[in-house]
């Protein structure tokens, strides 16, 4: 297996490779640090970051969080790399996302990072000045922003075309137990979804609950839940590849275990004993499905002034108020509800967490108990589970069921899931872009223009390479998110990076594949229509971007 370079065409392939990714990481690192201090210095009062201040700049310190994120994404490709080197597995496909990928996001760094379309950071936006720039450009650097050519790219696709349907273009560096996991789960997807998921999609059907009783008994919904508990205790990082390849079926798939991993960590990190042993075995085995219920029409990510009321009637509660875009709430068990419970409170302390119980509903009647309605808000994508307003008028809830038993911990409480949900959401993010990345390199062969296919069109074949080498960059920022989960770090900084890119990686192939298709991409009978749709959403829910960007801001800030 040729390494670093060699035994690879010295046209298309920089020699010495991994060895210039290295000298980069320092001056990206630098540039890093001195943006930092200068977006510091923009959003401080008497030394301390100030909110009017942070939100008057906050081009600036949103930006700080995209390259943030772009030097955290160099640095496990770089780790990637060094890993796959070690076991001999570096070969020339691997060689040239890296050499792609780096020498692309380098060059981001220097000329433009797109927030989104047409937002485009540049490094004067942080109060990076020409010194600054000339600092970071060192000769590997400059090096390596050569090195995303159109022949590299043609190159890569090439080897693409070659790669026989495997799971990811390139070796994703796993080891063999989660490589299982995949081979695993791919086939599901394949035999059980795929072949169905546009016609729900298009007929706006909820999953067969088949599906949903299958994924059970493969464990899908007690991943991370411990043994003692009833589920299987694996690692985050499993979980990752569940929710990757579940996704790339259909995302209403690879989402069914979100609402369960979130409902298992509320229960795990702030239940009683009592509250573990009633309602994780449940969760773990799918016979209990739950539900979120925390966003409020006018509040959105302002979960702080949810208005949402819990009054203690007797030994239980009874909530009322109001509801909305709630994922799977006719067909599910228990609804995790975050509504004020402290009188004279306006803020998130005076917030609780209730494990509410309710009847599955069906389609056509969702919602059955006393105090509880809502319906159906129609949507673009991600239909497979459906989306409710939900309103509460005195619908009762039993006394032991507030989570830990301790009014006024439900924010926080909150906040202990996001790392998780975040992780999980990045992953689903990658497997809507490998959808539509095999989509629509399918298509490009398939479809003959002028006498050839799609393909050979260097403007094509350079959409699908881009493709590839960001849905790996993304993939081993949510791997590393995961790792860091897994052995008990602090890792919402890390969760946050991958979601926020993982998002627009996701649009960007599913909007890129969908150009490939041309006009028949537009129609509602190709697959990619929805995958565009789909897509659209993972830069909205679990933290729109801009809030995304706004946390890690702060947490680099602070």
């Amino acid at each position: 297996m040729p390494h670093d370079g060699q035994d690879m065409p010295a046209s298309v392939l920089l020699p010495g490779l991994t060895g210039l990714v290295a000298q980069a990481l320092a001056p990206a690192g630098a540039l890093l640090d001195t943006a930092t201090a200068s977006v510091r210095a923009m959003v401080s009062v008497g030394g301390k970051v100030n909110a009017g201040a942070l939100e008057d700049h906050q081009r600036a310190a949103h930006g700080l969080a995209w390259l943030a994120t772009y030097v955290e994404s160099l640095r496990q490709m770089q780790g990637w790399a060094g890993r796959l080197d070690a076991d001999g597995k570096l070969g020339e496909m691997e060689a040239l996302i890296l050499q792609i990928g780096v020498g692309e996001y380098l060059s981001q760094i220097a000329g433009g990072i797109p927030m989104n379309q047409g937002e485009i950071l540049r490094p004067a936006d942080m109060g990076l000045t020409a010194a600054d720039m000339a600092a970071f450009a060192s000769p590997a650097v400059v090096t390596l922003m050569g090195g995303n050519t159109p022949a590299a790219r043609a190159r890569l696709v090439a080897l693409m075309r070659d790669n026989h349907g495997r799971a990811t273009f390139g070796a994703s560096g796993l080891d063999d137990e989660l490589e299982m996991i995949r081979d695993q789960f791919r086939r599901f997807a394949d035999d059980k979804v795929v072949p169905f998921a546009h016609d729900w999609h298009l007929k706006d059907e909820l999953i067969p609950m088949e599906i949903i009783t299958e994924l059970g008994e493969l464990g899908v919904f007690g991943l991370t839940i411990p043994e003692a508990h009833g589920g299987l205790g694996l690692s985050k990082a499993s979980m990752v590849v569940v929710s990757e390849e579940l996704s790339r079926g259909y995302i209403g798939v690879g989402s069914l275990a979100t609402r369960s991993e979130i409902a298992a960590e509320l229960i795990l990190c702030g239940g009683t004993d009592d509250q573990k042993a009633k309602w994780l075995p449940g969760l773990a085995s799918g016979e209990i499905l739950p539900t979120a219920v925390f966003t409020e029409p006018n509040t959105g990510s302002d979960l702080g002034s949810l208005r949402t009321r819990a009054r203690k009637v007797g030994e239980d509660w009874e909530i009322t108020g109001n509801k909305t875009w709630i994922t799977h709430a006719a067909r599910t068990h228990v609804m995790t509800v975050l509504a004020r419970s402290i009188e004279g409170t306006s803020d998130y302390r005076g917030l609780s967490m209730f494990l509410a119980e309710k009847t599955p509903g069906t389609d056509a009647t969702p919602f059955v108990d006393a105090g509880l309605s809502g319906g159906e808000i129609e949507v673009l994508g991600y239909r497979g589970m459906k989306e409710y307003t939900v309103n509460f008028d005195g619908f009762r809830v039993a006394g032991e069921n507030l989570l830990g038993g301790v009014e006024g911990q439900g924010f926080k409480q909150l906040m202990q899931t996001f790392e998780s949900a975040r992780i999980q959401t990045a992953a689903r993010a990658i497997g809507v872009a490998q959808n539509a990345l095999e989509v629509g390199m399918q298509y490009a062969e398939d479809r003959k223009q002028f006498g050839k296919a799609l393909i050979a069109f260097p403007r094509v074949a350079d959409k699908l390479a881009m493709m590839a080498v960001e849905i790996m960059i993304a993939r081993q920022l949510t791997y590393f998110s995961a790792w860091q989960k897994d052995h008990d770090k602090r890792c919402d900084l890390e969760a946050g990076m991958a979601k926020l890119l993982g998002a627009r990686v996701a649009w960007a192939a599913a909007d890129n594949a969908l150009q490939i298709h041309g006009g028949n991409g537009f129609a509602l009978e190709y697959k990619i229509s929805r995958i565009l749709c789909d897509a659209r959403i993972l830069n909205i829910f679990e933290g729109a971007g801009e809030i995304q960007a706004q946390v890690i801001a702060r947490r680099l800030l602070d």
